[in-house]
């Protein structure tokens, strides 16, 4: 007395997890991987530059005749978080990619190496910055900070940032992917 369904009924139970298994281990549309890889760096392009060092400082900054300028004192260190969590959030995408070919598994890898830069750069030294611009810090100890930052880090960015978008290109126009380059 065999109380399992025959073969053929479980059938469509085996043709689904054959369908699943198989969607799960194909690639990213070039788009998708380019998006993730490539153009989600954007938001770290002001990295180790006095755009970023300025728009931190302006977080904290209050306007004595403007009574809704006044801060609580933690909007610096705020957006640095905000900036850190985006960054770490994705990295994880980018580490869960499966890339198919030694390009993009290049690009993987070289997206990867620049917010493994950034981030304990965010965590550690921006985000003392940020203390010491919601704690009203001097200028000269803010500047020496942010000095510190582009010596230690702005170079290695750049050339890691700047191989990471040269090997973009190719790849965006290796497959037909429409994107207005900056600078």
């Amino acid at each position: 007395m065999n109380k399992l369904p025959p073969f053929s009924q479980r059938y469509p139970f085996y043709f689904l997890c054959v369908v699943i298994l198989f969607l799960s281990s194909c690639s990213e549309s070039p788009e998708n991987f380019f998006d993730i890889t490539i153009l989600n760096t954007n938001v770290i392009n002001d990295f180790a530059s006095p755009n970023l060092a300025h728009s931190i400082e302006a977080e904290a900054k209050e306007f004595p005749d403007i009574p809704s300028s006044k801060k609580k004192g933690d909007e610096a260190a705020t957006m640095v978080n905000y900036k850190i969590l985006y960054v770490e959030q994705s990295l994880d995408k980018v580490k869960k990619l499966s890339a198919s070919g030694d390009e993009e598994k290049e690009l993987q890898e070289l997206s990867t190496r620049l917010y493994e830069l950034v981030i304990p750069v965010y965590k550690n030294e921006y985000m003392a910055f940020a203390k010491l611009c919601d704690a009203k810090g001097s200028q000269s100890s803010k500047d020496a900070l942010i000095e510190e930052i582009n010596k230690k880090y702005g170079a290695s960015f750049e050339q890691n940032f700047n191989l990471l978008n040269e090997k973009g290109k190719a790849f965006a126009a290796k497959h037909n992917i429409q994107v207005t380059w900056g600078k």
